[in-house]
């Protein structure tokens, strides 16, 4: 538009106003482009509740005809009650007995493991580094200080470990007795005190198989006097069998 040229409302012809609009019927002034609004929202203001809720109503219907009521899959939380349906319906949940569902049934009580409790097996004889220690065999054993002492083997133990012990007889050296490092004299000793915990079998050094009640004569605290000549047994050898059978 040329400048200093006012234009003019094609409705009320006014050259004066603080808004033109541009419309198809030509320009129009802010006030009859309000009052032109307004009629047209008073005219489809009063159409479209009525027509929107029609068409609410009409959804509704249709979802209610093509959806059945649904159903809870957890119907023993009821316990008999009545649930909405229909629209003027109730339906009815019978009471079904509450019973174990699968996770409850492979669901195990967990079991504790025993306690682990040291089970030491007894025996008359045991193996231990290439020799057999049998019940009243002579052992020998050395204290920090150097010192020798004798003992008789009362009973022998296996752990569950397969650590091999043994519980001792402790002897006691007379004043026939030879000096502990020179050997041992099985007839020079005597019966001594009796310990309850047992030792294990890597501190002692065999030194002679012997009867089991050799130190526990009843008429004598000392031992018979030994009569017969060889190492490694008390009472006899293999060399004296061998002569007496020739």
């Amino acid at each position: 538009m040329p400048l200093g040229i006012k234009p003019e409302c094609a409705k009320c012809g006014t050259r004066e106003t603080p808004l033109w609009h541009a419309t198809d019927v030509g320009n129009l002034c802010n006030g009859c482009l309000e009052k032109d609004r307004a009629k047209a929202a008073a005219a489809t203001g009063a159409q479209a509740p009525s027509s929107a809720a029609n068409n609410n109503n009409n959804k509704e219907e249709e979802q209610q005809e093509s959806k059945p009521a649904r159903k809870s899959t957890r119907i023993t939380r009821f316990n008999g009650k009545t649930i909405p349906g229909k629209p003027g319906q109730q339906i009815l949940i019978k009471s079904v007995p509450k019973g174990k569902g699968r996770r409850h049934i492979f669901k195990k009580t967990p079991m504790k493991s025993p306690a682990a409790t040291a089970t030491p097996v007894t025996s008359n004889f045991v193996f231990y580094k290439g020799s057999y220690f049998q019940v009243g065999d002579i052992v020998s054993m050395q204290d920090i200080d150097g010192g020798i002492y004798y003992a008789q083997i009362r009973g022998l133990l296996t752990d569950q470990y397969c650590e091999k012990s043994a519980a001792v007889t402790w002897l006691l050296p007379t004043t026939a007795s030879p000096p502990p490092e020179d050997g041992f004299s099985p007839e020079t000793y005597i019966i001594g005190p009796e310990e309850d915990l047992p030792r294990k079998l890597e501190y002692m050094e065999f030194v002679m198989h012997a009867p089991s009640d050799y130190y526990k004569l009843k008429n004598s605290p000392y031992p018979p006097i030994l009569a017969e000549g060889g190492r490694g047994y008390v009472w006899t050898t293999l060399a004296n069998e061998a002569n007496i059978k020739k």
